[in-house]
């Protein structure tokens, strides 16, 4: 990757931080009326908070990405077109359940049509495993994607919490794209997220003024999906899973402990280890915090991933992010 292309980068991270906390600042007054969070059984807010942020966040990224990858159109580099309508798509059925709920098995369709249009638009020689049949591949990656999307939405439950949680992401995947293992549109979208999210964290931070609703939780899970896939399709596998592993393993190990205990899993609930954290003492801070620390350490992880061919070294890496990840969650379910 060209350092022109990285400071392509930078500069749409800027431009879209600035852009993601102009439209939040003028979006508050306006959420407060029609899009009111209001205080639940999966809640960690006491009082009734205004959500939709999520709108500011996502087109903050998708103008500033659009704009910046159209002014270096002659390098070569595309709008990538069909994850673009995907994420407009998930953005206004996220805030249609934000202002009025939607059913779960509709709901699920139409993320799931979002998911499909990222996956299915990837040309056919972009593969994962070459000795899978790819409709196998593309139907295994559609349920993954759906989940994906899903677990994300579930995690932001918590102030800062999706920041802590895509910025390390979004920052390794720019850091990735330098290195050559992700596209420059991949990278350039990435960095106008990161940027977005930066923009939006000081109107999120404990005691948040405004949510992001799903109207950015969906989008950011379907974007932040899309980026990891890319590093799939180029070898990266490992990398792939280890920037989120803690999302994945806090949402999947309580998805299973519910379905175990024959709990309704699409029920509003606290089981989240985060939120257990909450519950067992630890102050909203002290969780998001140790959160982005421990996505940093994943991040070098990851990082480190890439700059060998040894697959034993690649699984070792992916030891020592379960591990950590591990560790955390057992702290947070103890009281401190």
């Amino acid at each position: 990757m060209t350092h022109f292309e990285l400071s392509l980068a930078f500069v749409s991270g800027v431009l879209a931080a600035l852009l993601s906390a102009c439209l939040t600042w003028a979006l508050r007054p306006l959420m407060l009326r029609v899009a009111l969070a209001r205080p639940n059984a999966r809640s960690s807010h006491r009082i009734p908070t205004p959500q939709g942020a999520g709108i500011a966040v996502i087109s903050a990224t998708l103008i500033v990405a659009g704009a910046v990858i159209a002014f270096a159109g002659a390098s070569g580099i595309q709008i990538p077109l069909a994850v673009f309508a995907a994420t407009l798509f998930i953005a206004v059925v996220g805030f249609a359940d934000d202002v009025h709920s939607i059913a779960v098995l509709p709901r699920l369709w139409l993320q799931g049509l979002a998911v499909a249009i990222v996956i299915f638009a990837a040309p056919d020689d972009l593969r994962i495993v070459q000795a899978c049949p790819p409709w196998i591949e593309r139907g295994l990656l559609l349920l993954a994607g759906l989940w994906f999307v899903n677990l994300v939405n579930f995690m932001d439950g918590l102030d800062l919490m999706t920041a802590a949680e895509a910025v390390p992401i979004t920052a390794s995947v720019v850091l990735l794209g330098w290195l050559g293992d992700v596209p420059a549109s991949t990278m350039i979208v990435a960095a106008a997220l990161c940027g977005a999210l930066l923009g939006f964290s000081p109107f999120n931070r404990p005691v948040a003024k405004i949510f992001l609703g799903d109207v950015g939780s969906l989008p950011i899970g379907l974007l932040l999906g899309w980026c990891l896939l890319q590093l799939a399709y180029h070898g990266e596998f490992a990398a792939a899973l280890l920037l989120p592993l803690y999302y994945l393993a806090d949402a999947s190990v309580t998805l299973l402990r519910r379905l175990i205990r024959r709990e309704p899993f699409w029920a509003a609930h606290r089981s989240h280890y985060y939120q257990r954290a909450t519950d067992n003492g630890f102050t909203v801070w002290r969780v998001v915090g140790e959160v982005f620390a421990l996505n940093v350490v994943l991040a070098v992880l990851a990082i480190a991933s890439t700059m060998t061919a040894a697959v034993t070294v690649k699984i070792l890496m992916l030891a020592t992010g379960c591990f950590v990840v591990a560790s955390l969650m057992f702290r947070f379910s103890r009281r401190r």
